[in-house]
């Protein structure tokens, strides 16, 4: 079978290249990469630093020549076709207009060859560029040239009323500059080659000896992998990190002869695990069981006022309408008269009651929605809450509503009723517990409400131990609950009295919501109750820190 060629063939065996590489060469090169990479920026960097420096100092002494040249032109130093020179390749020429520099002059038996920039001889060249830092090449040389011109009127020496136009020049040889860059170029150059190759050598020693025992370590495991599980790697210095990797290897190596060892014990981990999983789905198989009769309750306790309401328009549709104040049947909408109409006072109750109803359902509809926020375990917005101000206020309402009930506030410790928790939520939390108390109580039954620091009773604390916590309670002396009632009290849509309770207008979700409420608040509620002798409904939550300390 042939192999695949072409480029797309040389690419995959390109791409495959850095897998088959050793470490020991992948190392090196990715070493000598970094520092050859180094050495270039360094170079770079420096030869166009130091050639910025000549070529800004260049500049500065070309106008320094350029200004000296014109002032010694205004005062007639200076004669046509001149040409001077200075020390570092400066030259200050006058030329007659329309002539190009001369690189030969002085006597004709000897004369004298001298670089010379190669500037236009066009009046306009010369005007655009006036007294301007310009760039341009030498006459017969690679060279360029930093040159400043000005045109330069003077007399002619015959006719002193004649003037002709020339032109003054002063520029610098840039040799003088690409020279010394192009030295330090090849400098830096052979210097780093230089350190490339010294730093190649000393690295294939220090990575050939840094890699020494892992090849040692890669020899014992090849024979680990043919069977023998009694061979360890060697262990080197555990401060080294093949020290580290040895030790790790042997370590693994007897967990896996324990292994071999404990293979019965596995199995029957293993059964085990299988029966848990098993107890895991009844227990969420019972989780969906209640989830659908939540369900079910919500849908039933919601049907009861919307069944209210669609009776209420049905009636107010079969009796065909309002009576009019004539006493009259209004016409109902299609037109027929009907002479049973209602009457503004009947139309009034109707409405009432459509809207009571409806406010009531609206309250299921919030108490589910605060439900369900607590079941996804959204987060509250705690802070420092004063539980005993919350009190003093549900009070307060209570006793508005209530004027004729004795409801009275027993404050049981002097520390401070200090916890961490979300307001809103548990003045919520207060005020169903006296809404509770009110409604399942004859008007007359005295509610009374205590607050203190201190340790709940066994299984009442919230973290297990013997922490202070702020205790709540709220106690009546109506009828009292049933052992059956107190177990089920704080479930949702439960109900000791359905019939008056949902003539009260209850949703069967007060307890609940304490229930849930005091559980995100990380604590704990409970009742105290028998037939006849009333009802205790308590809750604790972990005392504030701030409060802690304060009582310390």
């Amino acid at each position: 079978m042939a192999h695949p060629s072409g480029p797309d063939s040389s690419w995959q065996r390109l791409r495959k290249l850095p897998g088959r590489t050793p470490l020991q060469v992948k190392l090196i090169t990715a070493t000598l990469a970094l520092v050859a990479v180094a050495l270039v920026i360094i170079s770079v960097t420096g030869v166009f630093a130091f050639r910025d420096y000549l070529t800004s100092r260049a500049a500065r002494e070309v106008r320094q020549q350029f200004n000296f040249a014109v002032l010694s032109y205004q005062q007639g130093s200076l004669s046509p076709n001149s040409i001077s020179t200075a020390g570092g390749g400066y030259i200050t020429a006058f030329r007659l207009e329309g002539q190009q520099l001369v690189q030969k002059y002085g006597a004709r038996q000897n004369p004298v060859t001298i670089a010379l920039p190669d500037v236009p001889v066009s009046r306009s060249w010369v005007s655009a560029h006036e007294n301007k830092l310009v760039t341009v090449s030498g006459l017969k040389s690679q060279d360029r040239w930093e040159v400043m011109v000005v045109p330069a009127p003077y007399p002619d020496p015959i006719d002193p009323r004649v003037t002709h136009h020339g032109t003054l020049i002063v520029g610098v040889d840039l040799y003088n500059i690409n020279g010394p860059i192009a030295r330090l170029a090849a400098i830096d150059a052979i210097v780093g080659a230089v350190l490339l190759i010294g730093l190649a050598m000393i690295g294939v020693a220090v990575v050939s000896a840094s890699l020494r025992p892992l090849t040692a370590i890669e020899r014992t495991a090849g024979q680990i992998a043919a069977g023998d599980l009694t061979r360890r790697v060697p262990e080197a210095d555990p401060r080294t990190e093949v020290g580290r990797l040895g030790r790790a290897i042997n370590v693994m190596l007897a967990h896996i002869e324990a292994a071999f060892r404990a293979r019965t014990e596995s199995e029957e981990a293993a059964r085990r695990s299988e029966e848990a999983a098993r107890r895991s789905a009844l227990s969420a198989s019972r989780s969906e069981d209640r989830m659908r009769r939540f369900v079910a309750d919500a849908s039933h306790e919601l049907r009861t006022p919307l069944t209210a309401i669609r009776g209420y328009a049905e009636y107010y549709r079969q009796r065909g309408g309002t009576v009019a104040a004539n006493g009259e049947a209004t016409a109902p909408a299609n037109g027929e008269a009907s002479g049973n109409g209602l009457t503004k006072p009947d139309l009034d109750h109707l409405i009432q009651r459509v809207e009571q109803e409806a406010k009531r359902m609206g309250l299921l509809v919030d108490d589910l929605l605060l439900l369900a926020r607590l079941d996804q375990q959204r987060p509250l917005d705690f802070r420092t809450v004063d539980l005993l101000a919350i009190a003093a206020d549900a009070l307060h309402d209570a006793r508005v509503i209530a004027p004729d009930r004795a409801i009275t506030l027993t404050v049981g410790s002097p520390e401070a009723a200090l916890v961490i928790g979300d307001e809103a939520g548990l003045r919520q939390v207060v005020g169903n517990l006296m809404s509770n108390a009110m409604m399942h109580t004859p008007k007359d039954t005295p509610i009374d409400v205590t607050i203190r620091v201190a340790v709940p009773p066994d299984g009442r604390s919230p973290d297990g131990g013997a922490e202070p916590t702020v205790i709540l309670q709220v106690t009546d002396q109506g009828p009292g609950l049933s052992d059956d009632q107190k177990e089920h009290v704080f479930e949702r849509f439960y109900r000791t009295d359905r019939a008056r309770s949902r003539t009260a207008g209850g949703t069967g979700l007060g307890l609940a919501i304490v229930s849930a409420m005091v559980a995100a608040h990380h604590g704990t509620v409970w009742v105290d109750s028998a037939p006849g002798q009333g009802a205790t409904f308590g809750f604790a939550l972990p005392l504030a820190p701030e409060a802690r300390l304060n009582s310390a």
